[in-house]
Protein backbone atom coordinates (compact mmCIF):
# COMPACT_ATOMS: atom_id res chain seq x y z
CA UNK A 1 0.00 0.00 0.00
CA UNK A 2 2.91 2.61 1.14
CA UNK A 3 4.27 1.89 -2.40
CA UNK A 4 1.35 2.96 -4.58
CA UNK A 5 0.83 6.02 -2.69
CA UNK A 6 4.83 6.37 -3.15
CA UNK A 7 4.76 5.85 -6.81
CA UNK A 8 1.30 7.71 -7.07
CA UNK A 9 3.14 10.92 -5.40
CA UNK A 10 5.95 10.40 -7.60
CA UNK A 11 3.84 10.51 -11.07
CA UNK A 12 1.77 13.37 -9.50
CA UNK A 13 5.11 15.44 -8.28
CA UNK A 14 6.12 14.89 -12.00
CA UNK A 15 3.35 15.80 -13.59
CA UNK A 16 2.85 19.00 -12.11
CA UNK A 17 6.67 19.97 -12.95
CA UNK A 18 5.71 18.78 -16.78
CA UNK A 19 2.89 21.38 -16.60
CA UNK A 20 4.95 24.21 -15.13
CA UNK A 21 7.73 24.04 -17.47
CA UNK A 22 6.80 26.03 -20.63
CA UNK A 23 5.47 24.34 -24.11
CA UNK A 24 9.30 25.30 -25.86
CA UNK A 25 11.16 23.74 -22.96
CA UNK A 26 9.14 20.59 -23.29
CA UNK A 27 9.48 20.00 -27.18
CA UNK A 28 12.44 18.43 -28.75
CA UNK A 29 15.67 20.32 -29.61
CA UNK A 30 15.69 22.12 -32.79
CA UNK A 31 19.03 19.74 -35.07
CA UNK A 32 21.65 22.09 -35.44
CA UNK A 33 21.47 24.71 -38.41
CA UNK A 34 23.26 23.01 -41.63
CA UNK A 35 27.04 24.74 -41.34
CA UNK A 36 27.34 27.46 -44.53
CA UNK A 37 30.54 29.71 -44.95
CA UNK A 38 29.97 33.26 -43.62
CA UNK A 39 29.68 35.96 -45.63
CA UNK A 40 33.00 37.60 -45.32
CA UNK A 41 34.64 34.72 -47.55
CA UNK A 42 34.38 37.75 -50.10
CA UNK A 43 37.73 39.15 -48.75
CA UNK A 44 39.25 36.29 -50.50
CA UNK A 45 41.22 37.66 -53.20
CA UNK A 46 40.01 36.28 -56.44
CA UNK A 47 42.10 34.11 -58.42
CA UNK A 48 42.72 30.52 -59.71
CA UNK A 49 42.21 28.47 -56.63
CA UNK A 50 40.17 30.59 -54.12
CA UNK A 51 37.64 27.60 -53.51
CA UNK A 52 40.48 25.18 -52.50
CA UNK A 53 41.77 28.46 -50.05
CA UNK A 54 38.06 29.04 -48.48
CA UNK A 55 37.59 25.69 -48.08
CA UNK A 56 40.42 24.59 -46.38
CA UNK A 57 41.79 27.65 -44.37
CA UNK A 58 38.79 28.93 -43.30
CA UNK A 59 38.61 26.02 -40.96
CA UNK A 60 40.92 27.37 -38.99
CA UNK A 61 41.48 31.16 -39.57
CA UNK A 62 39.26 34.05 -40.46
CA UNK A 63 38.81 35.89 -44.03
CA UNK A 64 40.60 38.57 -42.20
CA UNK A 65 43.18 37.06 -40.98
CA UNK A 66 43.55 34.96 -44.36
CA UNK A 67 43.80 38.57 -45.93
CA UNK A 68 46.16 39.77 -44.00
CA UNK A 69 49.01 38.02 -44.97
CA UNK A 70 52.21 39.58 -46.05
CA UNK A 71 52.80 40.29 -49.72
CA UNK A 72 55.73 40.09 -51.67
CA UNK A 73 56.51 36.61 -50.45
CA UNK A 74 57.81 33.90 -52.73
CA UNK A 75 56.28 30.82 -54.01
CA UNK A 76 59.05 28.92 -51.42
CA UNK A 77 57.35 30.77 -48.40
CA UNK A 78 53.49 29.92 -49.18
CA UNK A 79 55.19 26.60 -49.99
CA UNK A 80 56.40 26.23 -46.64
CA UNK A 81 53.33 27.66 -44.76
CA UNK A 82 51.11 25.20 -46.25
CA UNK A 83 53.49 22.31 -45.14
CA UNK A 84 53.33 23.75 -41.78
CA UNK A 85 49.65 24.04 -41.35
CA UNK A 86 49.41 20.23 -42.65
CA UNK A 87 52.41 19.12 -40.75
CA UNK A 88 52.50 21.11 -37.84
CA UNK A 89 49.20 21.44 -37.48
CA UNK A 90 47.53 18.82 -38.97
CA UNK A 91 45.25 20.77 -41.41
CA UNK A 92 44.01 17.64 -43.56
CA UNK A 93 44.48 18.98 -46.60
CA UNK A 94 45.07 16.67 -49.85
CA UNK A 95 48.20 17.04 -51.95
CA UNK A 96 46.77 18.14 -54.65
CA UNK A 97 44.77 20.83 -52.64
CA UNK A 98 47.92 22.11 -51.37
CA UNK A 99 49.55 22.57 -54.03
CA UNK A 100 46.74 24.56 -55.57
CA UNK A 101 46.54 26.59 -52.19
CA UNK A 102 49.98 27.57 -52.91
CA UNK A 103 49.20 28.44 -56.28
CA UNK A 104 46.62 31.00 -54.72
CA UNK A 105 48.21 32.60 -52.32
CA UNK A 106 51.26 33.15 -54.48
CA UNK A 107 49.16 34.49 -56.94
CA UNK A 108 47.16 36.39 -54.58
CA UNK A 109 49.76 37.80 -52.06
CA UNK A 110 52.94 37.39 -54.12
CA UNK A 111 54.76 40.51 -55.72
CA UNK A 112 53.82 40.54 -59.04
CA UNK A 113 57.17 39.27 -61.40
CA UNK A 114 59.28 41.64 -62.54
CA UNK A 115 59.13 42.88 -66.52
CA UNK A 116 61.43 40.78 -68.45
CA UNK A 117 63.92 43.00 -69.80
Amino acid sequence: MRRRIRYGALALLAGLCAAALPAAARQAAAPPPVFAWPAETSRFVEAPGVAKAQTHCLVCHSADYVSTQPRAMPKAFWEGEVAKMRNAYGAKIPDEDAKAIVDYLNAAYSAPAAPAT
